[in-house]
């Protein structure tokens, strides 16, 4: 189920939220919002709410069994309950890939190897992520085991951030199972994040989406030009698809009662990979810092082991967000940045004028979001060749010509102006009895256009679904 559908905004929803708030206790309230935590993830792929409460139950009882031991008998039940978890990640979400890359190396040798065709399961990348966290940190003493089966399904399965984040730390919303406060104050807060982040989705993300997908899926001899569309389309694109979903996760939160971590900060304004990194998917930058990078020795080390370690942990990065090449390389990408940003190239970016470092870090981030989009590895190449030239510079293809319609031409200008405008903020600053009304109105317009558009079937699945 889509946060952008109708199924989800005009009967999910409103259900929801009236029987959250006529419920008076929290535990009724917590029981109402995982049973409609449940019905969401299984509306679209029921088969797969099996991996789902296995999951829950497992962790529950995994840390249940940390918590109570000690030494060694404590390693060991961390060691099964992470075991156990990446095993049910690598059996969905990489099985087919070691498989069909295994067939490619050995069948000719005449060793025939049988591929599989596992079906990957909503968001199994971000609540895995979610309940490693839980074991580690029970493992740490960050925290004694939640008892309560109703907490722990709760922690794992909540709707707004469970198939595509935030990746949200039990820590972050262990005291917020048991208290809440529900105010008009947060509730009107929450509603605006939430109506932000629908516009994003539908008004931007979803309007470029037929550039890119032209750009990348449908010409195979795309010009310069074409090249250079599609892959400021799909900055643009990927950007608000996957920020306008953490604004409603975050939103949605806040009205619930619940705060969820920041996700994004403006990430495209960034003057180098390592400022970037610290602006993109803040939750999962975090996470991999705390959980991967730092046990692996983090920057404690020499400067070599520091730099196997930016890249290890990148390359997993990479992995994380799928089971291609592609990604692998991704991740590779960034991590040899943020090497060369600490063998000197940082301090000589800090040196040049703003303009010339942003553009150096848009440009790199751009470059690896060819990789991030492309099919493969052969398609990827095609698409480097194609922004220098190699595919001749100007003209457009009958696909891409349909495309660049006035209105996606419009709103891509738009999207990048919203992208990196506050680099420039204005010195103009309106009173507050100017700003709110103002804020409201546009705030209620953002609704209404993105409710249209939602209403016209004008919307498509989430980018980051398929992670």
């Amino acid at each position: 189920m889509l946060f952008s559908s109708i199924t989800f905004l005009f009967y999910f929803l409103p259900i929801f939220l009236a029987l959250y708030f006529i419920t008076p206790t929290i535990k009724g309230k917590n029981v109402i919002t995982l049973l409609f935590s449940l019905v969401f993830y299984a509306w679209g792929e029921p088969q797969f709410i099996v991996v789902l409460l296995f999951s829950i139950a497992f962790n529950f009882l995994a840390a249940l069994a940390i918590d109570k031991r000690e030494g060694s008998a404590r390693k060991g039940a961390l060691a099964i309950a992470v075991a156990g978890n990446l095993l049910v990640l690598g059996v969905f979400k990489y099985a087919n890939f070691v498989t069909a890359n295994a067939a490619g190396l050995l069948l000719p040798l005449g060793i025939p190897i049988t591929t599989t065709n596992i079906h990957l399961p909503l968001g199994i990348s971000f609540f895995t992520f979610h309940c490693l966290s839980y074991v580690i940190d029970i493992y740490r003493r960050r925290f004694r085991a939640n008892r309560d089966p109703i907490d722990v399904a709760l922690y794992i399965s909540l709707f707004p951030q469970l198939v595509a984040g935030p990746i949200v730390r039990y820590k972050t919303v262990a005291r917020q199972l048991d208290a809440r406060r529900f105010t008009l104050g947060r509730g009107s807060v929450g509603a605006r994040i939430f109506i932000i982040g629908l516009a994003q989705k539908v008004l931007v993300a979803d309007v470029v989406a037929p550039l890119v997908q032209v750009a990348f899926d449908q010409v195979h001899n795309r010009s310069l030009v074409e090249a250079w569309i599609g892959l400021i389309s799909y900055t643009v694109q990927l950007y608000f698809d996957f920020a306008g979903y953490s604004n409603m996760a975050i939103g949605l939160g806040i009205v619930l009662g619940f705060t969820f971590p920041r996700n994004f900060r403006m990430p495209y304004t960034s003057l180098s990979i390592t400022d970037f990194w610290r602006r993109w998917h803040m939750s999962l930058s975090s996470w991999l810092r705390d959980y991967l990078y730092i046990p692996l020795g983090g920057n404690r080390g020499s400067n070599a082991q520091t730099y196997r370690n930016l890249i290890m942990v990148f390359l997993l990065c990479g992995l994380w967000h799928g089971a291609n090449w592609t990604f692998v390389l991704w991740g590779a990408w960034h991590g040899v940045f943020l090497v060369v940003e600490r063998l000197g190239l940082k301090s000589v970016l800090a040196r040049l004028a703003t303009p010339v470092s942003w553009a150096y870090a848009l440009l790199a981030v751009m470059g690896g979001w060819v990789l991030f989009r492309s099919a493969n590895l052969i398609a990827a190449v095609g698409y480097y060749g194609s922004l220098i030239g190699l595919n001749g510079i100007g003209g457009l293809s009958f696909d891409m010509h349909d495309a660049l319609n006035e209105r996606a031409i419009v709103t891509l200008v738009i999207g990048c102006v919203l992208a990196v405008a506050p680099r420039w903020p204005s010195k103009w600053s309106a009173p507050f009895v100017v700003r709110a009304p103002a804020d409201v109105a546009l705030t209620f317009a953002l609704l209404i256009f993105s409710m249209i558009t939602v209403a016209a079937g004008a919307y498509s699945p989430f980018l980051y679904f398929r992670f």
